[in-house]
């Protein structure tokens, strides 16, 4: 637009300006509209916003309609770095009559050609929220001699303020929206944590990694491979996974491959057509189809015979598959998760499993430590039990004894988690007193520690290990007063000294504590 056909700054113009500038909430778009409606509606033309950033201590450009993305890349100057940086340094504006004369122009953009510079006046103005300079506006318009700048740089400095306002107003809701994402990812967090202590009970650090590794994969589509010893929680961590997922809200299925023979898993996993195989009087859904949109478990992976192995391979590769006795290919939308207590690279080296099988399924790893490697869970999972059963038999069992408790923690626990669990309820089942003792664990936890993992408990130890337990139940009711434990006990007081010193007992740790 030449300087006689142009239009007078009015109202109409600031008008659009504003409405462009409130018509979004992203600041680029709002930016490059308000830029576009200037150099439409007048002669200010070239118009760029640059924002400063206290973080790196750059000033960059944030929009130029008709600039390329590599010319504002390299639009980025230091506090102070030529006239951009001295508007936004100083918060003053500057005004350039012909940037071919003037050496504090950069061109840094190389948005004008050398040639077209002698024409070209440049105007900029810093872009303020309150004391503070947060960018500049900076525009061009055609050079004439003589001319006053006054009435540009005011249209422009009330211009800079509605982009100030602008910058903030959306900064304000973008923070409110980051707000209300991380409120929501605590809540998802929070209902990740309340499905973890349902499910999986722990506080180890072994296992918080697991837990980091839940939380880091449940999101994606990836394929996951749990690993570790039978027991150890991959069904619940399976789970885990599901309920914390964008898949929470679709089906969970569960196969466990060694539980079914190779013809009648095949079927369970994919379907089958009517009359596929004598029997079959009915079409059928494989567990597949039954997860779709949600989440297949499939456990014992390692125990898949090689006819599975290739169907499987198939699915993870094309996420298609065909019912038996079927041909018409059938899209899957699952994400899978296997888990195996074997050893797959054994099992890849000595062909029993595929190994294209076994990369595909080896997206995600996750190690699940045994018991034994994570002790300090032991009491928090037998407490869990305990109130577990408690409630599912209608007892108050209040506590697990000192003795017991010790045997617990020294157990080696080959069965995992698993086994916990079983000792427990068994205990809780046979014990009709206020707190589970050490006769009422199963006798593959009456040892010693004097006495070998692989051999029974002699005699003499299990007596012993009875009569600490009497004796410490005693001394606790007591609070360490062994005239009283005899009493209890109606026993001598020489008996009980004897046994004390016997069993190495110490009475003076149960004198402040109460039972």
């Amino acid at each position: 637009m030449s300087e006689n056909n142009r239009q007078p700054i009015d109202l109409a113009t600031l008008y659009e300006i504003t409405r462009a500038l409130a018509s979004s909430d992203d600041l680029r778009k709002c930016l490059e509209e308000s830029l576009t409606v200037l150099a439409t509606r007048t002669n200010l033309g070239n118009g760029a916003v640059t924002i400063a950033n206290p973080i790196t201590g750059q000033i960059e450009t944030e929009v130029a309609p008709g600039m390329t993305a590599e010319a504002r890349k390299r639009g980025i100057y230091k506090f102070g770095e030529g006239i951009t940086g001295r508007v936004v340094a100083s918060g003053s504006p500057i005004v350039v009559p012909q940037i071919s004369q003037e050496p504090l122009f950069l061109n840094k953009t190389r948005a004008r050609a050398d040639k077209n510079q002698e024409a070209l006046s440049f105007l900029c103005v810093p872009i303020k929220h309150g004391a503070n300079t947060i960018g500049a506006l900076s525009v061009d318009r055609n050079y004439q001699e003589g001319i006053d700048f006054e009435k540009d740089l005011q249209f422009l400095t009330v211009l800079s303020g509605l982009i100030a306002q602008t910058v903030v107003r959306i900064q304000a809701v973008n923070q409110e929206r980051e707000r209300l994402e991380q409120e929501n990812t605590q809540l998802r967090r929070e209902l990740s944590e309340k499905y973890r202590v349902a499910s999986i009970i722990s506080n180890s650090s072994r296992m918080q990694e697991v837990f980091e590794m839940i939380h880091r994969v449940a999101d994606s589509n990836a394929t996951i491979l749990l690993r570790g010893e039978s027991g150890t929680g991959k069904t619940m961590v399976a789970k885990a996974i599901h309920h914390n997922s964008k898949r929470a809200k679709a089906p969970f299925v569960a196969v466990n491959c060694s539980a079914l023979p190779e013809t009648l898993l095949e079927s369970e996993l994919f379907g089958h057509e009517k009359g596929a195989f004598t029997g079959a009087q009915n079409a059928k859904k494989g567990r597949f189809e039954l997860a779709e949109g949600g989440t297949l478990f499939l456990d014992e992976i390692g125990e898949l015979s090689q006819n599975v192995q290739i169907k499987l391979l198939n699915v993870v590769q094309d996420r298609e598959f065909q019912r038996l006795g079927g041909i018409t290919p059938i899209k899957c939308n699952v994400r899978l998760i296997t888990a195996t207590n074997k050893d797959l690279e054994k099992a890849v080296e000595d062909g029993s499993f595929r190994e294209d099988l076994y990369y595909r399924l080896n997206v995600f790893p996750i190690y699940l430590p045994p018991l034994r490697e994570r002790r300090t869970d032991i009491m928090l999972l037998a407490e869990f039990f305990l109130q577990k059963y408690n409630e599912e038999n209608d007892k108050e069992i209040r506590r697990i004894s000192t003795p017991a408790i010790d045997l617990l923690v020294q157990y080696h626990w080959p069965g995992n988690v698993r086994e916990l669990q079983n000792c427990i309820e068994r205990a809780v089942l046979i014990c009709d007193a206020d707190s589970i003792k050490s006769y009422h664990l199963p006798p593959s936890l009456q040892t010693s520690e004097s006495v070998s993992d692989r051999n029974p408990v002699s005699f003499e130890a299990a007596v012993d290990n009875f009569e600490r337990e009497l004796i410490i139940d005693s001394l606790k009711k007591s609070q360490g007063n062994q005239t009283k434990a005899a009493q209890l006990l109606d026993t001598s007081l020489r008996i009980i000294n004897y046994k004390i010193t016997k069993l190495n007992i110490n009475p003076r740790q149960f004198k402040l504590n109460k039972s």
